[in-house]
């Protein structure tokens, strides 16, 4: 019996994902009226939208193939004085949200900011007499998501790196091979399947993003789909454009496991690197000018942006409106976080006990979630909750006389669903190493001295998974808190977070204010960034 509740619990989990993506297909194929609606988009936005993301596509993997790649080899393949530093400051970034640093840098460098400010000051030019860069531009967009996304190649390429063989490199050299081309001839192309699964991970951040290219005006897809959305109040083109993204995405996936599949024919090093050279002198000098140009632009200089902002725009009156922004942000990541890793132990534990093709199939399912950006997951969320309100609103006011209101598309319940359908697979990720550490011989014993499944559950797998709980509940309790699309569609009416605030407050060219809510996220996101620099202290090899 327990053991058919399980198998049910995962085919619900399961559904849970999958339900939303099929009701964007149903609306997009249903209705006469959505022909018209599509052939309007093609024939007028479509274009734009593809054109824009292709070519902010490019522009993300040329910066963070070039920042991730350069930054990697640096640390994985030279001793330098500071190595230790660098290899964890390299992970800062990914502490920022793309949208407050697209704030911080605005800030920063429009006509008003300080930067142009000295210009004018200092040259006694006026605005117009000079050219200066435009931030808010597809340009200023690939350089920020570069900046932010970099770390995904690094990490990648850094393991890959740390482990290979030096014997490889010792046999180039005795074929006279020099370092550049013992690089692009033997290292290069035993790391390109994480190359290329790090920089698809970017792209797919990238095309997920709303609050960067929303706020630079960007045309993307998920910019278009909001529009849509709100502005032509066309569900059944937001679905289709939904759809539309959707291909772009799996085309990612599919790269990005393809990357993976070759992963297994390199080959692994077991012990420190003994072959690092020792950097001096002037190539000393450019390797910390690589190492330190990300992670300040990155990281330092828009932390200080937010940092002078928050000190000078601290208003005592306005902190009981902060706390209680804190609290609903905090309240609905803790709730998220709970659930989702429930959902995922639930769903793991189902398939050790019970090792089906359906259970591995709809874990599979389960992980595209992350892949499928958060504003198509919050229209696909919201279509069939309002179609379920609004028919149950009907019969009640048919039969009873009565009005059920929003029960579920109008509360929180879409909303902690819709972050349920994103962030599941990071729970996951998180547990299942901790499962694959425990022998099966325990559960056996367990089972032969009368335990039931979930008794073994409870008294073997969850005292040992206790570490892998609390990395799923951290990591998705900071994903929950910096995501911007899905909260800014489907939260219920005078209920803000952290991330809508800031937003609101930047779209109304307030950025100062919107500083404390920014940096509340950045620090915040600060936590899966110290885990991980502790992961990478404790494996030597990368």
């Amino acid at each position: 019996m327990q053991r058919l509740f399980m198998q049910a619990s995962v085919l619900a989990i399961g559904a849970i994902v999958v339900f939303p993506l099929l009701s964007l297909i149903s609306l997009s194929l249903s209705g006469d009226s959505t022909t018209d609606v599509w052939s309007h988009l093609a024939s007028t936005v479509l274009p734009d939208y593809i054109k824009t993301s292709v070519l902010l596509m490019l522009g993300v993997a040329s910066g963070t193939l070039l920042l991730g790649v350069s930054t990697a080899y640096i640390v994985s393949q030279y001793q330098f004085p500071g190595k230790r530093f660098w290899t964890w400051a390299l992970l800062l970034p990914l502490a920022m949200p793309t949208y407050i640093i697209a704030y911080a840098y605005t800030g920063l460098l429009d006509i008003a900011g300080p930067v142009q400010e000295l210009i004018r000051s200092h040259f006694g030019l006026s605005f117009g007499e000079y050219w200066f860069p435009e931030i808010r531009s597809l340009a200023g967009a690939v350089v920020v998501f570069s900046l932010v996304l970099y770390p995904y190649v690094y990490l990648l390429v850094r393991s890959a790196l740390l482990s290979q063989s030096p014997n490889l490199a010792s046999t180039a050299r005795l074929f006279g091979y020099t370092r550049w081309q013992r690089f692009s001839r033997v290292t290069v192309p035993l790391a390109r399947p994480a190359i290329v699964a790090g920089v698809s991970l970017a792209l797919m951040e990238s095309l997920a993003d709303f609050g960067a290219v929303s706020y630079f005006g960007v045309n993307t897809f998920t910019t278009g789909i909001y529009r849509t959305w709100n502005g032509l109040n066309s569900a059944a083109g937001a679905a289709q454009l939904s759809l539309a993204l959707l291909s772009f995405i799996a085309v990612l996936v599919l790269l990005e496991q393809y990357s993976r599949r070759k992963a297994r024919y390199e080959l692994k090093n077991q012990q420190p690197r003994t072959d690092q050279k020792r950097l001096t002198g002037l190539k000393l000098a450019l390797a910390i000018i690589v190492l330190t140009t990300p992670v300040l632009f990155g990281f330092a200089i828009p932390v200080s942006q937010l940092l002078v902002w928050a000190v000078q725009h601290m208003d005592p009156l306005g902190w009981s409106s902060y706390i209680g922004l804190v609290l609903n942000t905090v309240s609905v990541a803790a709730i998220t976080a709970v659930i989702a890793t429930t959902l995922a132990l639930v769903m793991l534990y189902a398939q050790r006990i019970h090792k089906t093709r359906i259970n591995s199939a709809l874990k599979t399912i389960v992980g595209l979630g992350y892949a499928v950006p958060g504003i198509v997951i919050a229209v696909g969320t919201l279509i069939p909750l309002a179609l379920f309100d609004n028919a149950l609103d009907t019969v009640l006011r048919n039969w009873f006389g009565i009005s059920s209101g929003l029960l579920l598309s109008g509360t929180l319940v879409a909303l902690i669903l819709a972050y349920l359908v994103r962030f599941l697979t990071v729970s996951i990720n998180s547990l299942e190493p901790g499962f694959g550490h425990i022998p099966q011989t325990l559960d056996m014993a367990s089972r032969t001295l009368g335990d039931r499944p979930l008794g073994v559950l409870k008294r073997v797998h969850f005292p040992l998974l206790k570490p892998s709980l609390i990395s799923a509940l951290l990591i998705v309790f900071v994903e929950t808190m910096k995501e911007l699309p899905a909260t800014l569609i489907l939260r219920p009416f005078n209920f803000n977070t952290l991330a809508v605030r800031a937003y609101e407050l930047a779209s109304d060219e307030r950025l100062p204010e919107a500083a404390m809510a920014s940096l509340t996220i950045v620090l915040v996101g600060l936590i899966p960034v110290i885990f991980l620099t502790r992961l990478m202290a404790k494996d030597k090899t990368g």
